[in-house]
This record gives structure tokens, C-alpha cells and sequence, in this order.
């Protein structure tokens, strides 16, 4: 399969930006912090082994929130290195802070659409996993449409991950994670981990987040979804 290319003619965004109220810690850690860890948003490919200063696994994560699961996972996983991709700049501060009061040297940051980004900015088979938790469910049905997980989106990320890298999808949105599940079980680039047509028994590493806490509060259940691309052998 070769996918250097979404289909641009059928491309939604996925997001809508909405800049928020930007503390003033969040604001000093953007204004102080930006130019280290922050990464342009434009259309040439990064070479990541000179952007962390080393050759490890990449994980992207798309849509980090305010950061702090991210920078759990960081702390946690010192051997790998986390490129976030969040279009909320208080998001942004927040993870900024984070990264430098507990000294993480293995998160890079870029304010930008994460479909921009895995088109023009990652190479074909760079990354080792790509996490995508609690994007917009986009509840209404006329804006499904705007759902990131789409077909061309999860072919794109099947051409960005190596073989053997994994895609992570969590949502508290039933219908969301069904309509996950039927695209992803579609494609066959990816292997369900957790067999064919199941949810993950559990979140694995993935930490609990505020956000996370406030839906199952409201009764909403989480469902996370685990796949492994298979090698381009078995990708038929």
C-alpha cells in the first residue's frame, strides 16, 4: 500500500480551534518554552532521529488535552520519544510546563492539524505508534463527517507506522467507537490485538485522564481499541 497522500478533495477537519483563556503560567511556558520543543507546522518532512537528538521508537499522539497524560507516558517510557499534535494552545502551555518541571527531553510539540502532519511532515513508516484518545465524537449525526477516524485517515496512518506499530484509539462515545471499530476492522493493514471485532479489555498503559473521569461520571463508557499493522506481506 503507498499512502504519501490523503485525499485532499474529501478532507473535514476534524477540530475547530477554539484559542481558550491562557493562564499566565501557560503563557510563560509557550513564550519560554516554544522554541525548544516546539516544531513548525509546515510541509517539510522531519528527520526525528535530529529533532530528539537520537534514534529511538516515535509515538505521536494526537490531541494530548492539557498534556499531562502525555507527560506521564514520557516519564514513564524514557526510551521512547512523544511527538503531541494539539491545535488548543493552553493545551499547549500546559504540556510545556509539564515537560520542563519534570526535565523531559522526549517530547516535541507542534500547534497544528495532525492530518497536515502526517501528510507532509512524517515519512512513510517513521513511527512505532500513534495514539489517538478522545477526539471529538462529533455527536450530531450531519457532523459525523468531521470524525477524524475515517477510512483515507486510517490508511494514512497505516503508511506512517512501521509493521508491527500499533494505533491506540479510546473514546467514551458508543456510537464513536463503533463506527472506530467498523473502519478499522475494514482496513487490512491492521491487526486487532485483542481479536477480530473486539475493544481492549483494558487501557493498558494508557493513563486516566480528568476528562476521562468527568464522562464515566456521567455514565459514558470507555472503549479503547488496540491494533498492530501488520507487515506489508500480509497488508492484502
Amino acid at each position: 500500500m503507498s499512502t504519501d497522500q490523503p485525499l485532499h478533495h474529501r478532507y473535514v477537519r476534524s477540530f475547530v480551534r477554539r484559542e481558550g483563556r491562557l493562564t499566565e503560567g501557560q503563557k510563560r511556558a509557550l513564550d519560554a518554552h516554544y522554541a525548544e520543543y516546539g516544531l513548525p507546522a509546515d510541509k517539510q518532512p522531519l528527520d526525528l532521529a535530529a529533532t530528539f537528538g537520537r534514534s529511538a521508537p516515535v509515538i505521536l499522539e494526537i490531541g494530548f488535552g492539557n498534556g499531562e497524560s502525555l507527560a506521564e507516558m514520557a516519564a514513564t517510557h524514557p526510551e521512547r520519544d512523544y511527538l503531541g499534535v494539539e491545535v488548543h494552545r493552553p493545551g499547549i502551555g500546559r504540556l510545556l510546563h509539564l515537560v520542563t518541571e519534570q526535565g523531559l527531553t522526549n517530547v516535541r510539540v507542534i500547534d497544528g492539524d495532525a492530518v497536515e502532519v502526517m501528510t507532509h511532515q512524517l515519512r512513510p513508516g517513521s513511527l512505532a505508534g500513534i495514539q489517538l484518545y478522545f477526539p471529538d465524537p462529533w455527536p450530531k449525526k450531519r457532523h459525523h463527517k468531521r470524525r477524524i477516524v475515517q477510512p483515507d485517515w486510517v490508511e494514512l496512518a497505516a503508511s506512517r507506522l512501521q509493521p508491527g506499530g500499533w494505533l491506540h484509539l479510546a473514546t467514551d462515545w458508543d456510537d464513536y467507537a463503533e463506527h472506530m471499530l467498523a473502519v478499522m476492522e475494514a482496513n487490512p493493514c491492521f491487526e486487532n490485538v485483542y481479536g477480530a471485532g473486539c475493544y481492549a479489555d483494558s487501557p493498558g498503559e494508557r493513563p486516566r485522564t480528568k476528562f476521562e473521569e468527568r464522562g464515566t461520571r456521567k455514565g459514558h463508557a470507555v472503549r479503547d481499541l488496540v491494533y498492530r499493522r501488520r507487515s506489508d506481506d500480509r497488508a492484502t
